[in-house]
């Protein structure tokens, strides 16, 4: 493959993976940690680019290359920003607390399927599990959240 070429076939695969990619670790590690783990996984694909792309599942492998560089840096507690009260409908102000009690595969399930509207099977792709455990992980992920913030099924 020429230079050309592997840069093309890298641009396009970024076209397709980075929003994935970024929400689902946004998801783990909240905004700033999650786009700059985003930034650093994809510097990882272009350095690595002829040994990912052979990968089995290249997203799923740069999604831990992210959550490995997110979790070196994690110094400081998880931030979900607070939504800007002009045009977001209001939000129990229990949840972001809630969400940093889950644990980091429940958050991505729960945030993915909930907050996102991924499918089970994107999220099981990306992460390379099964459906079954993602769909075990966001009923454990939602009962907690109903239980933190006191709201019945």
């Amino acid at each position: 493959m020429t230079d050309v070429q592997a840069a093309e076939s890298f641009t396009e695969f970024v076209r397709d993976v980075e929003p994935r990619l970024k929400h689902a670790l946004v998801a783990a590690f909240g905004t700033e940690v999650g786009i700059e783990a985003t930034r650093d996984a994809l510097a990882v694909g272009w350095e690595r680019w002829e040994e990912v792309r052979e990968k089995p599942n290249p997203a799923g492998y740069l999604f831990g290359v992210g959550r490995n560089k997110a979790r070196r840096r994690m110094r400081r507690r998880m931030v979900f920003p607070a939504p800007p009260s002009d045009h977001v409908p209001w939000v129990e102000p229990g949840l972001p607390g809630a969400l940093r009690r889950l644990s980091e595969r429940q958050r991505v399930a729960v945030m993915l399927l909930h907050g996102y509207d991924w499918t089970y099977a994107e999220v099981a792709d990306l992460l390379g599990v099964s459906v079954s455990t993602v769909q075990q992980h966001e009923t454990r992920g939602m009962a907690k959240l109903r239980r933190a913030i006191g709201v019945g099924r």
